[in-house]
């Protein structure tokens, strides 16, 4: 089972959930914004879907984040760090010590994000990953995900150093090349996730629906003869 502790944190465009960032702004008023990588999610992702209508400026969210931007939530002031390399538009949120980190490290024992989607890159991900581990031991790392073994329970967070103490893939001393080769032949044995199809039509369009087609109905496309291969 996994689970979710940022399920409408815009980390980035997820590919195994669908965002509720539009029923947050229509209760709250809130903005919706991502990292600006997420144009070359929605390039990657617009050919696979054929979809002819899909902006790929971003304009679909509220605002875009460039790496070091600094944001406002109530009384709370945070920053911005480019964390691509399991998406093009990954980003991490600072908030005083604590990180919310999206989809670059998971628990220790679970090692870290996949690289095999459209934009993912194996390279980008352990600079993105050396970012965070130059951050003060004693910070906060919020996972996205947590996918415990039965001997552990569920875990939201971990510290800079748990993380570079204990990381299976990525601990203290373990070189790029070491991790790429790793982590390339292992996202090589893993299957799509089951809510991805969905997923990445809605997400990329900051939650909503495709629109509707002449009938007046909104439909999500299935690219059938993609299946079973790398999109």
């Amino acid at each position: 089972m996994g689970f979710h502790w940022l399920d409408t944190g815009k980390t980035h465009a997820h590919a195994d959930h669908l965002t509720a960032a539009p029923y947050l702004k229509a209760q709250f008023g809130a903005s919706i914004a991502i990292g600006e990588g997420i144009r070359k999610v929605q390039e990657n992702f617009r050919p696979v879907f054929n979809q002819h209508d899909l902006a790929t400026d971003g304009s679909q969210f509220d605002r875009l984040f460039a790496d070091g931007d600094i944001f406002t939530v109530g009384g709370l002031t945070g920053r911005v760090m480019n964390t691509p390399g399991h998406t093009s538009d990954s980003v991490t949120y600072i908030i005083g010590d604590a990180a919310f980190i999206g989809d670059t490290l998971f628990a220790p024992d679970y090692g870290t994000a996949r690289v095999d989607f459209p934009g993912g890159d194996a390279r980008l991900l352990y600079r993105s990953i050396q970012r965070l581990f130059g951050l003060p031991s004693a910070t906060r790392l919020f996972l996205c995900h947590d996918y415990p073994p039965e001997d552990r329970s569920e875990t939201p967070m971990f510290t800079v150093g748990q993380q570079r103490a204990e990381n299976i893939h990525i601990h203290d001393g373990v070189s790029e090349g070491e991790f790429v080769a790793m982590r390339e032949a292992r996202d090589a044995t893993l299957s799509m996730p089951t809510l991805i199809i969905p997923s990445v039509q809605v997400n990329i369009r900051a939650g909503s629906l495709p629109p509707p087609e002449e009938n007046g109905v909104s439909y999500m496309k299935v690219p059938v003869n993609l299946l079973g291969r790398p999109l």
